[in-house]
Formats: C-alpha cells, sequence, structure tokens
C-alpha cells in the first residue's frame, strides 16, 4: 500500500471508544493520516469474540469529531461503519485497538479486537488488529507501542497479504530501550489455558473468575508467545479460513458416499412415522 497519498482509516477496538488503548491508536494513526475515523463500542466488550447483535437494536451515536460508539460487539461496530457511516466513501484499512492485553495464542478466539479485524476482512477490507501484551496489569505502560506503532503500521500496509487474511500485531509490555525488534512468527499454542477462579461471596457462596491466564514460560519455539516474552514486536498473519484441508481431505475418504433413491425414500419414509 502506498502510504505517500492520503488515505482513510477505519479504527475500532473492544475496550470501548474512551479507554486508553484506542487514544494511543488515534495518535498514531494520525502521524499517517488526518482522515480516520473511530467507531468504537460504549461499552468494554473484551472476551465477545466474533459476536454480532441479531436481536437487539444498535444505535450509532456521534461522541467527536469522526468519533461514535455503538451499543454493540466489535464485530457490530465494524459492520455498522463499513455498510453505513461510510459505506459511499470507504477507508482503505481498518485498524483495531491498542488492545489491553495480549492477542496471542488461544486469546485471538475469545478476542473482539480480532474479531473486529476479522469482520472487516470478512467485508473485502485489509485489517490489522493491534495489541499490548499487559496482561491487563496496572499501570499499563503505553510506551512501546507509541513510540514503534506508527513505525510497525507502516512497514505492514506496505506489505501485499491476501484478501483472506489480516495482520495481528502484538508489543511487548517492556521499556523502549529493552525492545529488541520486530518479527513475523506464527501463531502459538500454549500448553495451558485459562485459569478458573474460584471465590466465596459474603454468604458463603461460591463465584468464579473465569479467563485468567497462567503464567507460563516459553522456550524458543518461534511463534508470537515467545517472541513477544523475548522483547520482540510479533506480527503474524491470521486466516479466515479455518478449514483443516489435510484432516478433511483424509476422513473424506471413509465418510463420503452419494444418497441412492431408495435410501431417500426410506429417509422420508421414516420422517413421516416419527412426525
Amino acid at each position: 500500500m502506498n502510504t505517500d497519498r492520503k488515505l482513510r482509516i477505519l479504527i475500532a477496538n473492544d475496550d470501548g471508544v474512551f479507554a486508553p488503548g484506542i487514544k494511543v491508536l488515534e495518535k498514531i494513526v494520525s502521524q499517517i493520516t488526518d482522515d480516520y475515523w473511530i467507531v468504537a463500542p460504549k461499552e468494554e466488550q473484551s472476551g465477545v469474540g466474533h459476536s454480532i447483535s441479531l436481536r437487539n437494536p444498535l444505535r450509532l451515536t456521534k461522541v467527536g469529531e469522526r468519533k461514535y460508539h455503538v451499543n454493540g460487539s466489535p464485530a457490530d461496530c465494524v459492520i455498522i461503519a463499513l455498510e453505513k457511516l461510510l459505506k459511499d466513501n470507504p477507508p482503505d484499512i481498518v485498524i483495531t485497538g491498542i488492545n489491553n492485553g495480549e492477542n496471542t495464542g488461544e486469546c485471538v478466539m475469545l478476542s473482539g479486537t480480532i474479531a473486529a479485524a476479522r469482520e472487516a476482512t470478512r467485508r473485502g477490507f485489509r485489517a490489522i488488529a493491534v495489541s499490548l501484551v499487559t496482561k491487563e496489569v496496572s499501570p499499563v505502560n503505553w510506551e512501546v507501542a507509541e513510540q514503534y506503532g506508527e513505525r510497525v503500521i507502516r512497514k505492514v500496509m506496505n506489505c501485499d497479504w491476501p484478501k483472506s487474511s489480516f495482520i495481528n500485531v502484538n508489543f511487548p509490555h517492556i521499556s523502549v530501550e529493552k525492545v529488541k525488534g520486530i518479527k513475523a512468527v506464527p501463531h502459538g499454542q500454549r500448553v495451558h489455558l485459562d485459569n478458573i477462579v474460584e471465590c466465596l461471596d459474603p454468604y458463603g457462596q461460591p463465584y468464579y473468575w473465569v479467563g485468567v491466564l497462567r503464567e507460563e514460560q516459553h522456550h524458543g519455539d518461534g511463534t508470537d508467545l515467545d517472541v513477544t516474552q523475548e522483547g520482540y514486536i510479533s506480527v503474524t498473519v491470521l486466516k479466515i479460513n479455518q478449514t483443516d484441508l489435510e484432516t478433511t481431505r483424509e476422513i473424506a475418504k471413509d465418510i463420503s458416499m452419494e444418497f441412492t433413491e431408495e435410501t431417500v425414500k426410506w429417509a422420508g419414509q421414516e420422517a413421516k412415522k416419527s412426525a
């Protein structure tokens, strides 16, 4: 992509329209173009994945210059932005984040930030999801994203990738002087998934916190999980199509068949009997 010309960029996230991370992303994007639009959830939507509000009405509310919120999910925001607000003059690219928390490993299955980028890709737009590997600690240091964000996003935008894919960027949560560089790496997989933390309320009844990430070490297998721990900014290409083609071809040998007329007739008769 030629970033010398004026670009139109759509910004979305899952932490909410007033989240610190989206303000950092706005600051970064403003160094690339002044034609950017923000459409983000009215409230935090972390962990909602690719949910879409099928049975709830959505409202697009203006809260600033080229800044709107939607009372729905991150995917809802992208849909409303692309199909209504910017339909007649669409963006060149959609950038989501910056998420307060990593979107590495299995986190990409749950992330609303990832889902917003995926939804844009599904509708034919180039998209980049951006996150900070904070593990939701407090206070959050946005310095690495602020200092390196423009450089990384420009580099990524100048790359070519298939229309069926999008880019996932994760910044390590360390001081600026400790960042080692940028690495394009595969998507990782944890040995252990989320913790379930059990607590007791004042009446002695249990309640649970689900989704708390375990602390674990990764040793040099070259995935997004590892390189961000080693001090690198990770860049991973994710695909919309999740088909396991190799296994599909294998099981097709055992299960594929064509139904005969007799089989179809028998099935219809059985269905009538059970009706």
